[in-house]
């Protein structure tokens, strides 16, 4: 049997384009030896002192909210149950499209830790600064790896880490695997730094 290449990915659950990524790469696990191990990060923390419009710091003023909750779930659970909080919750704020009304971000979450099994107590994480160290310290742990002027996902595969990939639909098949070996091939360069287009329209997820 061939052994799996661990894959780390830093999300914030708020994030849409890390939620595509984070459901692509859970594509090529079904065609490729890889496992995926999940961390988080902060579009909060990300953002402290920089320069971005109002409208985007109010639309994410909320997002450090669930990442408290996964760092809490974390440390009371293990690394175990981090991916299958994250599926729950990304699930609902994205596919559900939770992220439109978040007077229920609450629930949301609640919702989300009863069904991996988990008590809806943990909730109480969201509105405590007990867990912010530790998400701190694994946002400094992703970011560290790609540099201060990008963002969330960052993936790790061995010595290599970037940013991205950034994608809009969620590959499935062998589609899955021959992106994964794109990205691959590209990164393994030393000098290899960007390929970029204007993105033009936004993720979906099907």
């Amino acid at each position: 049997m061939t052994e799996k290449i661990p894959v780390d990915l830093w999300f914030d659950p708020f994030c849409p384009f890390a939620w595509a990524t984070s459901r692509w790469l859970l594509e090529v696990e079904k065609v490729r030896a890889v496992e995926p191990r999940w961390h988080v990060m902060s579009l909060n923390v990300l953002n402290e002192g920089k320069d971005v419009p109002d409208s985007y710091r109010e639309a994410i003023v909320r997002a450090i909210e669930p990442v408290r909750v996964v760092a809490a779930a974390r440390a009371a659970h293990g690394d175990e149950v981090v991916g299958p909080l994250y599926t729950e919750l990304g699930t609902r704020l994205h596919n559900e499209r939770g992220m439109k009304d978040l007077s229920r971000l609450g629930e949301l979450i609640e919702d989300s830790l009863e069904a991996i099994g988990l008590s809806r107590d943990l909730a109480a994480a969201a509105h405590s600064t007990e867990w912010d160290d530790a998400v701190r310290a694994s946002h400094q742990e992703g970011i560290t790896l790609v540099g201060q002027d990008v963002g969330t996902p960052v993936i790790r595969v061995g010595a290599n880490a970037f940013f991205g990939p950034v994608i809009t639909s969620i590959p499935k098949g062998e589609d899955a695997g021959r992106l994964w070996d794109g990205v691959l091939l590209v990164t393994e360069f030393e000098d290899f730094f960007e390929l970029k287009r204007t993105r033009t329209r936004q993720p979906t997820f099907d």
